[in-house]
């Protein structure tokens, strides 16, 4: 099973689009949003795969929209942060940018933290977490989306034109 996970779209649907596409033909067969989407046509973007995403900063003014897209079509919304299943392993999900969601879905010990909020993409390990950002659409050097392989762990960081 392979992850597509993104972040900080922050309404970029054109090349939210792209990256999408980019992440599919990497072989994703499901989607994470850490966060900033800021439109509900991002959600709509993401339902071309099972996806899930999380709010974030920039999305405190639409998140009843955004809930609304979700139940349109599809993605599950997992509000301010959470933890799935996917491919047999736990991923917990948060966008970064307020501690307590951060503790909160770390308190439910899941293998992989995925968030954003920085606009940088980061792999690290803290304490038995494994933390991973994909970077961002939006405002940033080089604008980037990763593909993570649970059975493995390997990741794949792929710039977006």
């Amino acid at each position: 099973m392979r992850l597509g996970i993104l972040s900080d779209t922050h309404d970029e649907l054109v090349r939210t689009r792209h990256a999408v596409q980019m992440l599919r033909d990497a072989g994703a067969e499901a989607l994470v949003h850490c966060g900033d989407l800021a439109s509900p046509p991002i959600v709509e973007a993401l339902a071309a795969l099972p996806a899930w995403f999380v709010f974030g900063n920039h999305d405190a003014d639409t998140v009843p929209a955004l809930q609304r897209a979700a139940a349109e079509f599809g993605p599950v919304c997992l509000g301010w942060g959470g933890v799935v299943a996917v491919g047999g392993r736990r991923v917990g999900v948060a966008h970064g940018h307020m501690t307590t969601d951060v503790r909160r879905v770390l308190a439910e010990q899941p293998e992989f933290l995925l968030s954003g909020h920085s606009h940088f993409a980061s792999d690290a390990v803290i304490g038995s977490v494994r933390r991973i950002n994909p970077g961002a659409l939006h405002r940033a050097d080089a604008f980037t989306v990763a593909v993570l392989e649970m059975a493995t762990g390997k990741l794949q960081v792929l710039t977006v034109a």
